[in-house]
């Protein structure tokens, strides 16, 4: 994995294609991937303890209760409210520009929540200071468990003001991180038995074995994970990100850049520039739904819309940060089984 440097080329290089590195570690160990330590045995944020949670860090964070005060990265926080864990302050794309909810937010209403940064790079430690925050909690991209969003110039500030936790989403399949965040969320008070929960696991399971059999009737489509900027237009690899890794493993035929030309960006991904965009035949093209990428309906290169998958009509959006709860993460896997079982073969 290269280094924050080799990181810092672009903000959209930094965050194209589901990864490059997170840039505030609060430690440098690669944690182990045991489950929780603690829990609770009341649905929603609970308000009696003690509470602990040993995060995929390997730290161990302990409190006098189950705290309440929680500060997430958006996406997390997102993950949290499915499973009925409202946090109440939050960093991270909350809102676009015109004020309504970024796709991260997911079913939160970001009109009642306390953001303390919105894009990256940008944390507001006073403010969280006076927020008094009881733990702060994110993702971790990296194998070192760099706090995702975390600005490296402030953390160290931001880690004396309350402890943190990490689920990672580095080099691991989708399941993963799902069992991680559904049991960060019990031991915050979340009930994994209620019907909706144990029937958004169940679809997210048929989602999954509909996928592994569409990949496997029809082998011979191709999908492409893209992302586009002004200027470059990223190929992602199916290295380290939680879903691609999952649908190569459910079968998917998936475009992989070699690894040489992955090296510039820790290995997550090609640049390409927009005359070069047809390099690699797809059938289907995934392309990145975050707010800091150009959307396909805005893209107006001429070379894209060449392609025979654009062409076709055969482009799908991505959530290189999924939102990591059953009920978000199903959309994605079936949204990609559609597409194999009606793809034409146009590459």
């Amino acid at each position: 994995m290269s280094n924050a440097r080799t990181a810092r080329f672009s903000r959209r290089g930094l965050l194209a294609a589901g990864g490059a590195l997170g840039l505030g570690a609060l430690v440098t160990a690669c944690g182990s991937e045991d489950s929780k330590d603690g829990g609770s045995d009341a649905k929603g944020a609970a308000t009696s303890g003690p509470w602990s949670f040993k995060d995929d860090r390997g730290t161990t964070v302990k409190l006098d209760k189950v705290p309440s005060n929680i500060v997430a990265f958006t996406g997390v926080a997102a993950a949290l409210y499915d499973y009925g864990i409202e946090v109440k302050g939050v960093f991270g794309p909350t809102k676009t520009k015109d004020g309504k909810a970024d796709v991260q937010a997911g079913d939160m209403d970001v009109s009642k929540l306390t953001v303390f940064g919105n894009r990256f790079d940008q944390f507001n430690v006073e403010q969280y200071a006076a927020f008094r925050p009881e733990v702060l909690i994110t993702t971790t991209f990296d194998a070192a468990g760099s706090l995702w969003y975390v600005p490296e110039t402030s953390k160290d500030k931001i880690a004396k003001l309350a402890p943190s936790v990490a689920i990672s989403v580095f080099d691991r399949q989708m399941p993963k991180p799902l069992q991680r965040m559904a049991d960060l969320a019990e031991s915050l008070g979340a009930d994994l038995e209620a019907a909706e929960v144990v029937e958004a696991k169940k679809r997210f399971e048929a989602a999954s074995e509909r996928l592994r059999k569409a990949a496997k009737s029809r082998p011979e489509i191709k999908v492409l994970a893209g992302s586009a900027s002004d200027a470059i237009f990223y190929v992602s690899g199916s290295n380290f990100s939680i879903d691609l890794e999952y649908f190569k493993a459910l079968g998917v035929n998936l475009v992989e850049p070699p690894e040489k030309a992955k090296e510039a960006n820790g290995g997550w991904f090609e640049n390409l520039s927009w005359e070069n965009v047809d390099k690699y035949p797809a059938d289907i093209i995934m392309m990145d739904d975050r707010a800091s990428t150009i959307q396909p309906a805005d893209i107006t290169e001429a070379t894209w819309k060449k392609l025979p998958a654009v062409k076709a009509g055969q482009v799908i959006s991505r959530s290189p940060e999924p939102i990591l709860s059953y009920d978000k993460c199903t959309p994605l896997v079936e949204n990609l089984a559609k597409a194999i079982e009606s793809a034409k073969k146009v590459a």
